[in-house]
């Protein structure tokens, strides 16, 4: 869950309040503390409750339960039959506390849910009973065949468990898309579009419930209408969350959500941000990684508009995120379809990536530089391709993209890295068929940068992908310049086999670099 990724301590802080005491909140909770004439106020009070303010509620509530049910399991698999009944007790009472909140601020639940309500009640009444009578007794036999009925009854809670929760957030992500449907009020389309977007951060699931409750075209309707062009960031940033699914894709493909991202995109009145968010959404429906993105035939007939804008938006991106998104949705699409570096390549889009890459405000982190690469990977395959890094000095960047190193350790960021590597060398492999380009990366000294990677796993970071482009590249250089590599580096890198020397080195020590 996205809650589980903040900081402990201020984790630990926002759940003090709805861990300590629980048992008399529950008792609490079921007693009525408004006198007759404070009835008013009251409903005033609940209807200030918005669906997004029952969500966080319930996904805070559901968080702890669903930490103490897997902290259960744990103590049970080591027979610690007391923590395990006091855990238990714990999770009745919260199941409890959970239940009368919820129920306190929604007030037409359906019968379904109360339904589930009972029988997880029940179940958790059950589970308290069964781990109480484990305390009783020290028989060690009678307590290993009373595991397995515990262990049973532990599954049963959290199915029931489970189930009342995607029902509780199934009706209210109804509610969030019924308030986008029927309101033209700016504030509640805003608070229900953020609730919508909250809930794509708890993981796929989610998303497909929004999408299969209609979640999608409630958003592009949204984004067809003028009157909320201040939303359309926020709206198009909540669509590419949830089309990080299959069914998200399938609804933006029913309701023409590519042409309506192509006007979007073209259409110049509106700002960078929400030119940006547009991009964000083409780079998640072309992602490469994605196994259901086909289907999208109305893409091919907007495709020349789009690339044509996002082209426009890397040349004129003010900030390194602005440029980010485009230059991804750019890189997916030359995965996406063959045309596509045709038309980057007619559009000058090489000459317009390296320009980007001079100014490091701009290109200014590894992922940036990852997706400029790509692109020109991809592109690398074109004859023409060739003239136009000779003119924009792109050997000289790929060569300094050969040198890529994360600067903060963290592993996202290596990772890139090593993706930098790995294209740049591919790229200059590509590319060296072209005789210049060739001469020219051998001038830039490419050929001893090469043998470094290849003989030292630190300077690759240990990775294979980065080694087996390295040598590729290695073999199509030596072609041009034999002479540019020592007897031992040709006998080991160059004249075997590409597997064997691949074995070599991935066999050698850094020390014997």
């Amino acid at each position: 869950m996205h809650l589980i990724q903040v900081d402990s301590v201020q984790r630990w802080m926002e759940d003090l309040k709805l861990m300590t005491d629980c048992e008399c909140m529950c008792i609490l909770q079921s007693k009525p503390i408004s006198t007759e004439e404070d009835a008013q106020s009251e409903l005033i009070l609940s209807s200030q409750h918005s669906a997004y303010d029952n969500l966080q509620l319930l996904l805070k509530r559901a968080w702890i339960i669903s930490t103490e049910l897997t902290r259960i399991a744990q103590k049970l698999e080591k027979n610690r039959w007391q923590r395990v009944h006091s855990m238990t007790v714990r999770v009745n009472c919260h199941v409890h506390s959970m239940i009368n909140e919820y129920n306190s601020v929604t007030r037409n639940s359906s019968e379904e849910m109360h339904q589930f309500e009972k029988l997880l009640i029940e179940k958790c009444s059950e589970f308290t009973a069964v781990t109480e009578r484990c305390i009783q007794t020290e028989d060690e036999q009678t307590l290993q065949s009373m595991k397995s009925c515990i262990n049973e009854t532990l599954i049963t809670v959290a199915q029931y468990f489970g189930q009342l929760i995607e029902l509780a957030l199934t009706y209210e992500i109804q509610n969030l898309v019924r308030q986008i449907n029927s309101s033209d009020n700016i504030y509640i389309t805003e608070s229900s579009t953020i609730g919508l977007f909250s809930l794509t951060q708890e993981g796929a699931q989610l998303c497909r419930i929004i999408a299969k409750e209609g979640g999608v075209v409630a958003l592009f309707k949204i984004c067809r209408q003028d009157c909320f062009r201040c939303l359309y960031p926020q709206t198009l940033r909540t669509l590419a969350s949830i089309c990080c699914v299959e069914e998200g894709i399938h609804q933006l493909e029913k309701v023409d959500g590519i042409l309506c991202l192509a006007d979007i995109l073209t259409d110049s009145t509106h700002s960078e941000a929400t030119h940006a968010e547009a991009a964000a959404v083409i780079a998640q429906i072309t992602s490469p990684h994605l196994t259901f993105t086909q289907h999208l035939s109305s893409f091919l007939e907007n495709m020349e508009e789009i690339v044509t804008a996002l082209v426009k938006l890397c040349q004129e991106a003010s900030t390194g995120e602005v440029f980010l998104l485009a230059s991804a949705a750019l890189a997916n699409i030359t995965f996406f379809d063959t045309m596509a570096c045709e038309m980057l390549l007619h559009l000058n889009a090489m000459k317009i990536l390296l320009a980007a890459c001079a100014d490091k405000q701009i290109v200014d982190t590894p992922y940036s530089r990852d997706q400029v690469v790509t692109i020109l990977a991809n592109m690398s395959v074109l004859d023409q391709c060739a003239s136009e890094i000779i003119q924009g000095n792109g050997v000289q960047l790929l060569m300094e993209m050969l040198f890529e190193r994360s600067s903060s350790g963290n592993s996202a960021e290596v990772t890139a890295c090593e993706r930098v590597q790995q294209k740049s060398a591919v790229t200059l492999a590509r590319l060296s068929r072209d005789p210049e380009v060739a001469h020219a990366a051998i001038k830039l000294s490419c050929i001893p940068r090469l043998i470094e990677l290849c003989r030292s796993p630190a300077e690759r970071n240990n990775s294979d992908s980065v080694l087996v482009a390295c040598l590729a590249a290695l073999r199509r250089l030596a072609v041009m310049s034999p002479d540019g590599l020592e007897d031992s580096d040709f006998q080991q890198l160059v004249k075997p086999r590409l597997v064997d020397s691949f074995l070599l080195c991935t066999n050698m020590e850094e020390s014997f670099v």
